[in-house]
């Protein structure tokens, strides 16, 4: 912040000169405020350029992982013959495989039932004979109170207090003499079994219809029989996931096959060129004559011989050795290019041979990400260190501030109370001075009849 001189009221004729001091005195002293405010002002451009290179790291780390993950993986991705009825994915699995799925002649569904009969209204027609029911869920019985609620509403709402599974709800179907109906469906898929009996320790009479008790998934998988109870099936093939749509014709099955898709691999060689690209544009701006206000830190001399190290490691047992290999190219000033047509002439031999140079998380060229988190780490990478530091300096910059701005404040005052003073005598002098000038007049008019030139 600036600091405004204070405004001099003097009376005497030199009151502008005074004016004047104690603007030229403020002026000089706030200089150190000045150049403190301006360090600020560097510390905040820095802190965001370190910020955005630390993003921009992070992103490029994330690349190089990515790329390390589809060679611990083999770059393997599930695709299904008939996505109508089966689609697949590949989460984790790491061998190549072909499934087949048989026989689906159920897909999971959730239970679903209705009262039997309508009520004429849903707040007064009693739905219970005796005001005793009994919820059934699954292997679970609830009985229920109907006791000044013995009707749709009151029914439907004790239901759902229960906490048992289900949802119920009153439909109307607008017509009739009995137009209103209890509706019960499970909040889960899978069959189960779901009654509302009335009188259970007598008739026993069950009030809702037996037409949808939830179904699960059934299907044979390379002709081994599964049952699920739901659509979203991880658990039967480890690393994979099936959703199962629709169900099969007698004679028809849907084949699953996990396999490499080298246009993963293309795509995140893609994403790193990028990154790579986004980064090493963000430390050359700190470089050369043209720097920024991170020129020679260390900071830009440690990213941008990490960026060299990733970009020059060789290493995979195969014919793929090199980022090179599979068309990642690097021009003389160090930006990176994808070469499409060198990564489509590679045979799935040498695709193969990839996944030894991408190597793991751990290993291979997915190991480089290492040298990048430890700038990226939100926690303990350089770059967090660094944008700590720097704010420990603008706490302290900002305290600095703060004492010499109450010290030049005081000086303010100071100065302006001993030019006031000043002000006054001069004034007072200067009334003096016309005093006597008006008595020397008079008395030239006395002695001599004329004004003393």
């Amino acid at each position: 912040m600036s600091i405004s001189p204070l405004t001099f009221t003097g009376v005497s004729s030199f009151s502008e000169d005074f004016q004047t001091i104690l603007s030229r005195a403020t002026q000089i002293a706030s200089l150190p405020i000045t150049a403190l405010q301006n360090q600020q002002k560097d510390l905040l451009q820095q802190k965001l350029l370190v910020s955005n290179l630390s993003g921009s790291v992070a992103s490029l780390a994330s690349s190089v992982t990515a790329l390390g993950t589809l060679g611990e993986q083999k770059a393997l991705a599930a695709s299904s013959s008939n996505t109508s009825k089966v689609t697949a994915s590949n989460v984790n699995s790491s061998a190549p495989a072909v499934y087949t799925l048989s026989e689906i002649t159920s897909v999971a569904k959730a239970a679903a039932e209705t009262s039997a009969s309508g009520y004429a209204n849903s707040t007064s027609t009693a739905v219970s004979s005796t005001g005793t029911v009994k919820l059934t869920v699954g292997s679970n019985n609830y009985t229920i109170d109907l006791t000044g609620k013995n009707n749709l509403t009151g029914v439907r709402d004790a239901i759902n207090n229960l906490g048992a599974g289900v949802t119920a709800s009153v439909l109307t179907t607008g017509t009739g003499a009995n137009p209103y109906y209890l509706s019960i469906t499970a909040n889960s898929t899978g069959a189960t079994t779901l009654e509302l009996r009335d009188d259970p320790s007598g008739a026993n009479t069950n009030l809702l219809t037996a037409s949808n008790q939830g179904a699960n998934t059934e299907f044979k998988l390379n002709g081994v029989p599964v049952s699920k109870k739901t659509t979203f099936i991880n658990d039967v093939v480890p690393g994979v996931t099936f959703n199962v749509l629709g169900t099969t014709e007698a004679a028809e099955s849907v084949t699953v096959t996990v396999a490499s898709d080298r246009s993963k691999v293309s795509t995140a060689l893609q994403s790193f060129v990028a990154n790579y690209n986004a980064v090493r544009e963000q430390v050359n701006a700190q470089i050369g004559s043209g720097a920024g206000l991170l020129s020679g830190d260390f900071l830009i001399r440690e990213v941008h011989s990490r960026l060299r190290t990733v970009a020059s490691y060789e290493g995979g047992d195969g014919s793929i050795t090199s980022l090179g290999a599979l068309g990642v190219e690097f021009d003389r000033d160090g930006v990176a290019s994808f070469n499409s047509d060198v990564f489509n002439a590679l045979t799935a031999g040498e695709i193969s041979d990839s996944f030894s140079f991408l190597g793991t998380t751990q290993t291979g060229f997915g190991e480089r990400a290492s040298l990048l988190t430890t700038v990226s780490d939100a926690v303990t990478g350089m770059a967090k260190i660094q944008l700590d530091k720097y704010e420990e300096t603008d706490g302290r910059i900002s305290e600095q501030v703060a004492t010499l701005t109450e010290r030049l404040q005081a000086m303010q005052l100071s100065l302006s109370a001993k030019l006031q003073a000043a002000d006054s005598l001069l004034a007072s002098l200067q009334s003096q001075q016309s005093v006597l000038d008006a008595s020397i007049q008079s008395l030239n008019y006395s002695l001599y009849g004329r004004k003393e030139g």
